[in-house]
C-alpha cells in the first residue's frame, strides 16, 4: 500500500481521488478478519467517497482562510497608504465647537460675509435662542419663561423716527463735539423665542427693526453705534438679569466694546481686571412675576485708579476713589453698585495710561447707562454722566453750555430701547438743552 492511502496521510498535491477509502477499509478488514464483512461481495454500485469529500472540504477551508488573510493584508496596506496622505484636521477650540451647534456665527465670522459687519448700522444678526418649546406665563406687565421675566416692546417705526429726529435736532447745539447715539436692546430680544412674542401668545415688536430704522433716520451730525450684534453674539452668557429690566455688567461691557471698536479705540480687557460678585439681587420684576431664577451682580475693578464725584439734587458733592459702591449688599438695590445709582451728575476721572489727557466724554443716560460708563475710563481722562431725568433741574446751565465749560470732546446719547421709544423720556432729553 502506498503512503497516500494511509489514514494519517494528507497530501493535497498528490492525492488520487479515484481510490475508494471505504472499499479500502473493507478490504483491510477482510484481510485481517474475514468475518468483518462475511462473504458478501462488494457492491458494484459506487458508494459516496467520504474521505474524498473530507479532504475536499479541508482544501476549501484552507483556500478560504488563505483568501481571507490575503484580503486583510490588502485592506491594511490600503489604509496605511491613505493614512500617509491624509491631511490633519484644523484645530477648533472646544468653545467654538459648542457654539457652532447652538449659536449663530460670531461677529468676526459675520464681518467676513457680505453685509455682515457687526458694527454696521444696517446689519442686524438674528440671535439664536435655545428653545425647548415649553410654555411661558403672561404676568400682565411682563412675560415669564424658563426662570426669567421679559419686558415686552411696543415701539414702532414712527417712535424710532421720533427718537432719531430728537437727537439729530440737538446735535448742532454741541458745536465742535463728536456726537454718538447708542440704543440698547432689552433681554426680550435675546432670550424670548419668536414663537412666544410674535402675537400668537404675546406681542413684542422687533427691536432690531426699530433700532435700524432709528439709525437710518439720523442726520449726518450723529454717529450711531450698533451694539446689537456684539450682544447677540454673547446671548447665551449672563448679559441680562433674570429678575430685572437692566443688563448685567458683562452685557454692558460688550456694548462698551462695540463703542470702542466704532471709535477705533483700544478696549479694556476684562482679564486685566478683578471681578467682584454680589449675590442675592432681587430686581424690579421680582414683585411682578414668580418662579424667577436668582441673580447676582458682577463688576470689575480696574488696573488703574478712578475717582468719582457725585453731585446730588440737593447741591452737595461727595468724592470717592472708585466708580462702584463697594458696600452694596443683596436685595432690591444691588444694581446701585454701579456709580452709586442715579444721580443728576457724576464725574469720573481716570488714571488709565490708555486715556488721552484731553479726551473727555459726556454721556446722557438713564439707569441702563450706569453699568456702562465705568468702562469708558479706559479711553477717556474724564467721563461726565448726566441723568436725563434730573440733571437740568439741579444744574445752573444747560447741557451744551456745561460741555463747553468742561472741555468735552465727545458726547454719547445712551438709551435703553424702552426710553428711546417713550415720548416722556425724549422730552426730558430735549429739556437738558434748554
Amino acid at each position: 500500500m502506498s503512503d497516500r492511502n494511509r489514514d494519517d496521510y494528507f497530501d493535497l498535491d498528490n492525492f488520487d481521488e479515484t481510490i475508494d477509502s471505504r472499499d479500502y477499509r473493507r478490504r483491510q478488514a477482510a484481510r485481517n478478519n474475514r468475518s468483518s464483512y462475511g462473504n458478501r461481495r462488494p457492491s458494484s454500485r459506487r458508494r459516496p467517497n467520504r474521505r474524498n469529500r473530507t479532504r475536499t472540504r479541508n482544501r476549501i477551508v484552507i483556500l478560504a482562510g488563505g483568501a481571507a488573510i490575503l484580503i486583510l493584508l490588502i485592506v491594511l496596506i490600503s489604509l496605511m497608504f491613505r493614512g500617509c496622505g491624509k491631511k490633519e484636521p484644523e484645530e477648533i477650540s472646544t468653545e467654538t465647537k459648542s457654539q457652532q451647534s447652538t449659536q449663530a456665527p460670531t461677529a468676526a465670522q459675520q464681518a467676513n460675509a457680505p453685509g455682515g459687519d457687526p458694527l454696521s448700522t444696517s446689519y442686524f444678526m438674528t440671535p439664536v435662542i435655545e428653545d425647548d418649546n415649553s410654555p411661558g406665563t403672561d404676568f400682565g406687565t411682563v412675560y415669564g419663561w424658563k426662570g426669567s421675566a421679559y419686558e415686552l416692546f411696543g415701539g414702532s417705526e414712527d417712535t424710532a423716527k421720533t427718537y432719531a429726529d430728537t437727537v439729530t435736532s440737538l446735535a448742532p447745539k454741541l458745536s465742535g463735539i463728536n456726537v454718538y447715539s447708542m440704543i440698547v436692546p432689552n433681554h426680550t430680544e435675546y432670550g424670548l423665542p419668536q414663537r412666544l412674542k410674535d402675537g400668537s401668545v404675546v406681542q413684542s415688536n422687533s427691536q432690531a427693526d426699530n433700532i435700524k430704522k432709528a439709525y437710518e433716520s439720523m442726520g449726518a451730525g450723529v454717529t450711531p453705534v450698533n451694539a446689537y450684534n456684539y450682544l447677540g453674539e454673547h446671548n447665551t452668557e449672563y448679559t441680562y438679569f433674570h429678575s430685572d429690566h437692566h443688563w448685567t455688567g458683562l452685557g454692558a461691557y460688550y456694548a462698551y466694546k462695540a463703542f470702542a471698536d466704532t471709535l477705533k479705540m483700544t478696549p479694556l480687557k476684562l482679564e486685566d481686571c478683578t471681578e467682584k460678585q454680589i449675590d442675592g439681587f432681587t430686581g424690579t420684576f421680582s414683585d411682578m412675576a414668580s418662579g424667577l431664577d436668582p441673580d447676582s451682580v458682577h463688576y470689575w475693578e480696574f488696573p488703574y485708579s478712578v475717582s468719582m464725584e457725585l453731585h446730588y439734587e440737593s447741591g452737595t458733592t461727595e468724592t470717592y476713589d472708585s466708580p462702584y459702591f463697594e458696600n452694596a449688599t443683596s436685595g432690591s438695590n444691588t444694581y446701585g453698585v454701579f456709580i452709586f445709582g442715579d444721580n443728576p451728575l457724576t464725574v469720573l476721572k481716570s488714571q488709565s495710561e490708555a486715556a488721552e489727557p484731553n479726551k473727555k466724554i459726556a454721556v446722557v443716560k438713564e439707569s441702563y447707562g450706569n453699568a456702562f460708563v465705568p468702562y469708558l475710563t479706559q479711553n477717556f481722562s474724564e467721563v461726565h454722566i448726566m441723568d436725563l431725568r434730573t440733571f437740568r433741574a439741579s444744574s445752573d446751565v444747560d447741557i451744551a453750555t456745561y460741555c463747553k465749560n468742561n472741555g468735552i470732546t465727545d458726547f454719547l446719547f445712551l438709551n435703553g430701547i424702552m426710553s428711546a421709544n417713550t415720548q416722556g423720556q425724549l422730552d426730558n432729553i430735549t429739556a437738558l438743552f434748554n
